[in-house]
C-alpha cells in the first residue's frame, strides 16, 4: 500500500494508526499500518503539501461532515432566535467556525457538546433574540465569502456600526452584490475599492424591496431575505434562475413565514424565530469529490450515508449518472424540510456532458472535480455561463486550466468556461491549489488515476470546508 505524505508548517511528527483500528470505520481490510508524515516546507505560502499517489480503484464507506452551507445558515438563525439550539454533525470546515466565531462576538454564546466516547458529537447555541450585541471588536471572516455576504443581511438590520474583515482571499473577492440591495433597504456600508472587503456595516431601521438580482445567487438571496426579516413590509428576491433554497428551508424550520412562487422568495418583516434541535445532512458538495473519484475507476464502489438530496443541489447526481456513474439513493428521510439519504455509487464506462445555463448555476460548487476528471472521460467536458467561477476563493477557470495543462492535458480556457477534451492520459506534477479548498481537492481526485505520484501545494486550503479530506481520501483508495 502506498504511503501518503502530508506536509505541513506547524510540526513535524509522525502518526501511526493501525489498520485494524481504521478498518471498523473504513472498510479495510489489511493488518499494515498508515504512516501518514508531517513536514514543514516553507516554499508554500501555507507550508502544506500532499503527495498524491497512483490508485487502481476506489472502495468504501465515507461518512460526509454537516452541509456547510446549511451549517452556516443555521449557526446565524439560531443566534438571533430566542432559546438554545442544538445541531448534531454541524460542519467541522474553518468557514463554518469563522460563522460561530462572529455571532460569538456579537453576543451569542455557543459550545461544542460532547457524546459518549468523548468526541464532538453537536453544538448548542445560544440565541439571544432580534437584536444581537454590537461588537468590540472586528468580525474576522476569515476565507468565508458565505459569512459576509450572509451575516450582512442580519447586522444590516442591527442598531449598530459593525466592520467585517476576511483573509488576503477574502479581501479580494467583490460584495457588491450585497452591498446594493441592502443600500436600496436602507442600510449604509462602507467598502474598499471596488466593493470589496473589509465593510463596515451601519445598521438600523430597513424598508422591504422588491430585488431582482442580474446574477443568481444563493448567498445574496438569503442575505436579502435575512434583511427582511427587520424590515417593514414584504421583502421579494426575484432570481433569473433558481438556486439553492437553504435559506428559505432553514428560516421555516425557525418558524419564519416564507413563500415562493416561481423564481421569487418572499418574507415579510417582524417575524421572531424559535430555536431548533437538527441534524445536518453530509454535505453534497463534498461528497462529489468521493462520487468523482468512482466514477474514474470502472467497478469502484462507493457508499456515502446520510447526504442531502435537496432538489436544488441533486442536480450533480443527475449529470454524474448521464456522464456513466451508476448512483442510487436509499433511506430517503426528511430532516427540518431538508431531504436525506444513502447514496451508493459504481463505477462504469466514464462519457462527457456539457455544463451550461442553469446546470452551471445548480453546480458552480462542483465544476472543479468535475473538470479535474473530465480528461479521463470517452467526451470530454464543456462548461459554460460560469463567469462566476473567475470571482471565487480563486479563479477557478485558469487554476483548473493551469492544473490541467502541468499533467499534459489539453484544455481550452473562456471568457466563461473550459473545453476539456476526453480520452487523455494525464502525468503526475506539481499542482497548486491557490489557496482554493474545492481546487486543492479535486486535483487529489484527478490525480488517483494520473501516471505516477502529484504534488499539490498548498494543501491545507483543504480546511476551509474538509479538514479530514485527505485522510478519508485515502482509506478508499486502493493501490
Amino acid at each position: 500500500m502506498q504511503i501518503p505524505h502530508f506536509v505541513r508548517d506547524d510540526k513535524i511528527c509522525k502518526l501511526r494508526v493501525m489498520q485494524q483500528e481504521r478498518s471498523q470505520r473504513r472498510l479495510l481490510s489489511s493488518e499494515i499500518s498508515v504512516i501518514f508524515m508531517f513536514m514543514p516546507d516553507d516554499s508554500t505560502p501555507d507550508g502544506s503539501r500532499v503527495i498524491v499517489h497512483p490508485a487502481r480503484d476506489v472502495r468504501g464507506v465515507v461518512r460526509i461532515p454537516g452541509d456547510k452551507s446549511i451549517s452556516h445558515r443555521y449557526a446565524m438563525l439560531a443566534a438571533i432566535a430566542e432559546g438554545t439550539s442544538r445541531f448534531q454533525n454541524f460542519s467541522a470546515a474553518r468557514d463554518c467556525a469563522s460563522t460561530l466565531d462572529c455571532v460569538a462576538k456579537l453576543g451569542c454564546e455557543w459550545k461544542r457538546l460532547k457524546d459518549e466516547r468523548g468526541d464532538d458529537g453537536a453544538i448548542e447555541v445560544c440565541g439571544v433574540g432580534p437584536l444581537l450585541e454590537a461588537p468590540t471588536q472586528v468580525l474576522d471572516c476569515g476565507n468565508s465569502g458565505s459569512t459576509m455576504r450572509m451575516l450582512s443581511g442580519i447586522l444590516a438590520g442591527q442598531p449598530f456600526s459593525s466592520e467585517l474583515c476576511g483573509d488576503e482571499s477574502l479581501s479580494r473577492r467583490p460584495m457588491a452584490r450585497i452591498i446594493t440591495p441592502l443600500f436600496e433597504m436602507g442600510a449604509r456600508i462602507e467598502a474598499a475599492e471596488g466593493g470589496r472587503p473589509p465593510l463596515i456595516i451601519h445598521g438600523g431601521p430597513l424598508k422591504s424591496i422588491h430585488y431582482k438580482p442580474e446574477v443568481a445567487s444563493a448567498q445574496v438571496k438569503s442575505c436579502v431575505l435575512f434583511a427582511g426579516l427587520f424590515a417593514e413590509g414584504e421583502t421579494v428576491v426575484e432570481e433569473p434562475i433558481r438556486t439553492r433554497d437553504h435559506g428559505e428551508i432553514a428560516l421555516r424550520a425557525f418558524g419564519a413565514e416564507v413563500e415562493r412562487t416561481g423564481n421569487a422568495s418572499r418574507i415579510v418583516g417582524g417575524q421572531r424565530l424559535r430555536a431548533i434541535e437538527a441534524h445536518v445532512p453530509g454535505d453534497l458538495s463534498s461528497a462529489a469529490f468521493f462520487l468523482c473519484a468512482a466514477a474514474l475507476f470502472p467497478g469502484s464502489q462507493i457508499t456515502l450515508p446520510g447526504i442531502l438530496m435537496n432538489p436544488t443541489r441533486a442536480r450533480l447526481l443527475d449529470i454524474l449518472i448521464q456522464m456513466g456513474l451508476k448512483i442510487s439513493v436509499a433511506h430517503l428521510e426528511e430532516h427540518q424540510g431538508e431531504l436525506v439519504g444513502t447514496i451508493e455509487a459504481r463505477g462504469t464506462a466514464w462519457k462527457g456532458a456539457v455544463i451550461a445555463g442553469a446546470d452551471t448555476a445548480a453546480l458552480i460548487d462542483e465544476i472543479p472535480v468535475l473538470a479535474a476528471v473530465a480528461p479521463y472521460s470517452d467526451g470530454g467536458l464543456e462548461v459554460r455561463d460560469a463567469k462566476e467561477l473567475r470571482v471565487k476563493e480563486s479563479d477557478r477557470i485558469a487554476a483548473v486550466a493551469a492544473n490541467l495543462r502541468k499533467m499534459g492535458a489539453e484544455v481550452e480556457e473562456r471568457p466563461d468556461g473550459l473545453r476539456i477534451p476526453g480520452g487523455q492520459h494525464l502525468h503526475g506534477a506539481e499542482l497548486d491549489s491557490f489557496a482554493d479548498h474545492r481546487i486543492a481537492m479535486a486535483f487529489a481526485v484527478g490525480a488517483l488515476r494520473a501516471e505516477g505520484e502529484t504534488t499539490i501545494r498548498g494543501a491545507d486550503a483543504a480546511g476551509v470546508s474538509y479538514p479530514a479530506f485527505f485522510e478519508e481520501l485515502e482509506t478508499i483508495a486502493g493501490r
